[in-house]
């Protein structure tokens, strides 16, 4: 029996970092958005290379084992140099491997990170068998059995089993924990609302929540993110929505503006715990996993939660690949008395 069963994407990522790349941004009156650019037809330098594994099933699988739960992870790849390269790294971080599924004829999933001098970054990813989980490469036994089930974005055809696996679980009992990706959310929350009703938690970025609950969050700097005593009114609204699936606990994560939570009760408003940041990529899987986690450890205390999961993330972000920067629980309470100015308020 397992504590924890991951199910998403396993990847090896190759982050590249040049200082030919450009920010841009673009506004019209509606919104804005910003691209990362390099000289058309140029050959780039690169300043910084590195490989690691990645994918948002694996970083919560190596996350939680990290913080000595019981893991185990369910993924696809393909039976070459990748897929063995990131068995050996799963096995390496205490997570059981059992669940894995093997492909004769898909190439294992991978992406390249293109890393900007501000710390965030463009992703171009590969799919490969990350894409093709079906729904008979899914032990539904040892999901019956395990306490929680965290599902990761499911891309491709994988989101298809997306319905069947969070009922099974509700069923029989397991504990839900979703972080759904944007290819499932661009169904709407008409088609999503169900899955959601099975979840304990329930995360996702801002970008994300108003793409399902179709809510746009209006520029307005009296009301934005920390800079006034209220919860912009767009983003209530979107907690709102979502938990009018009755999920247990509703959040929704705003880069460095932080986080926001609601479980029916109270509005949480959680700030960025101060960090040096490297990269960004993975820190949304850290802040979703160690949550999860830390109401096993806090006995269900939302505010301690969120508190935790913002220290886990930001030591993530301080580093390079999405794996490297993981704390202990013991961890993250010393830097917490250490900052005893952070602290998570009630609206």
């Amino acid at each position: 029996m397992f504590d924890v069963i991951t199910i998403g994407s396993a990847t090896i990522d190759s982050f590249v970092e040049s200082d030919a790349a450009n920010v841009v941004s673009v506004s019209t009156k509606e919104n804005s958005i910003d691209f990362m650019s390099y000289p058309y037809g140029a050959k780039v330098e690169v300043e910084s290379y590195k490989t690691a594994v990645g994918g948002g099933g694996l970083n919560a699988a190596a996350n939680f084992a990290h913080l000595g739960a019981k893991t185990s992870a369910i993924f696809k790849i393909g039976d070459d140099f990748q897929g063995r390269n990131i068995l050996e790294k799963v096995e390496e971080a205490g997570v059981d491997t059992s669940l894995v599924v093997k492909s004769k004829t898909d190439n294992s999933g991978s992406s390249v990170i293109l890393l900007s001098f501000e710390g965030n970054r463009t992703v171009l990813a590969y799919r490969g068998a990350n894409g093709k989980i079906k729904e008979e490469d899914i032990n539904f036994d040892a999901v019956k059995k395990a306490k929680w089930l965290y599902i990761a974005p499911l891309n491709g055809e994988s989101g298809a089993v997306l319905d069947k696996l969070a009922h099974f679980a509700e069923e029989h009992g397991t504990n839900v924990a979703i972080n759904p990706g944007s290819s499932s959310l661009k169904r709407g929350l008409k088609y999503f609302e169900k899955i959601l009703a099975t979840a304990e938690v329930v995360v996702m970025n801002k970008e994300e929540a108003s793409l399902v609950t179709k809510i746009q969050v209006r520029p307005d700097t009296k009301t934005e993110c920390f800079s006034s005593e209220a919860i912009h009114p767009d983003v209530r609204a979107m907690l709102d929505k979502l938990k009018s699936t009755d999920a247990k606990v509703v959040i929704i994560t705003d880069g460095k503006h932080g986080v926001y939570a609601y479980d029916g009760k109270k509005y949480y408003r959680c700030p960025e715990f101060p960090a040096k940041v490297v990269s960004t990529l993975g820190a949304g899987d850290a802040l979703s996993s160690t949550f999860t986690a830390a109401l096993e450890y806090t006995n269900w205390d939302i505010k301690k939660s969120l508190m935790l999961a913002s220290v886990n993330a930001a030591s993530v972000v301080s580093h390079f690949g999405a794996q490297e920067g993981f704390l202990t629980f013991e961890q993250m309470e010393e830097r917490l008395k250490q900052t005893p100015a952070f602290r998570v308020e009630e609206v």
